[in-house]
């Protein structure tokens, strides 16, 4: 399925592809992608001969009826691993268990340091948690990857993509075994993140933000919310001067007329 689904994707959408070399032909490596819509984990398996593991919360397996059965079957098509969030820390250690897993078994684990897509366009920092001790508890290759214009394909909240072509930069291996076994060093996980992020940045052309994608889509919420509440207020304070107005044109109406009956008496 994965092959009929990729074919499809690079028919439709013909993808360019830059550094596809520095994907082995086979062992253990980590591709570290930059985020920006919710294509990007069926655009950069559709164009590896090698298959790539991504994660996906376990209710896009789970889901009843026909829809279900057959979201469940795309997703498994096309690569990606159930996960359970639910437990003291969610979705975070389950997929780093998921990530060791895949690449101890000689697999390609595809991951998202920003953790979430981002809000913007921009590239965010990277977290320190799943790729970072991905990386250093199995000692394999981090591969920087660029998706480029697929949040123009796909924007969030949009059902339909947009036929356009999207880019794939990958770029080459970084090695950290140097590191190995010292995942619970956070200085270390933070210097190892950072430097694929960089590594990213170049490769993709983004602007980079030193805060989390996470804050700033709070943040971004919250200003729309603001806005939308002065708005309403705007409207509220525009709606009673509209009554008051009214009120005294009436006022101003019934003073002419009774000002006029007075007079002809």
């Amino acid at each position: 399925m994965k092959f009929s689904i990729g074919g499809s994707l690079k028919l439709a959408f013909r993808p360019w592809v830059e550094g596809l070399e520095n994907i082995p032909e086979r062992g253990p490596a980590i591709l570290a992608s930059n985020h920006l819509s919710f294509s990007d984990s069926f655009f950069l398996p559709a164009v590896l001969d090698r298959k790539v593991t991504f994660i996906a919360k376990a209710e896009y397996f789970t889901a009843p009826g026909v829809k279900g059965k057959l979201t469940a079957a795309f997703f498994k098509g096309v690569g990606q691993l159930p996960v359970d969030r639910s437990g003291a820390r969610g979705a975070g250690e389950a997929a780093i268990k998921a990530g060791i897993q895949v690449v101890e078994s000689g697999g390609l684990f595809g991951i998202y340091p920003e953790g979430t897509r981002s809000p913007d366009g921009r590239l965010y920092r990277g977290k320190p948690g799943g790729l970072a001790r991905v990386a250093l508890a199995t000692g394999a290759p981090v591969i920087p990857v660029a998706m480029i214009d697929t949040e123009k394909i796909q924007p969030p909240g949009q059902v339909m993509p947009k036929l356009m072509r999207p880019g794939i930069r990958i770029g080459k291996p970084l090695d950290f075994s140097r590191y190995q076994g010292m995942d619970g060093d956070r200085f270390i996980l933070r210097s190892v993140t950072d430097e694929v992020m960089y590594e990213i940045m170049k490769l993709s052309g983004q602007e980079y933000v030193d805060i989390y994608a996470t804050a700033a889509k709070r943040r971004l919420a919250d200003e729309a919310k603001a806005k939308a509440e002065e708005a309403k207020r705007a409207q509220k304070q525009a709606q009673a001067a509209g009554d008051e107005d009214g009120r005294a044109q009436s006022q101003e109406r019934a003073g002419d007329e009774d000002g006029t009956e007075r007079s002809g008496a």
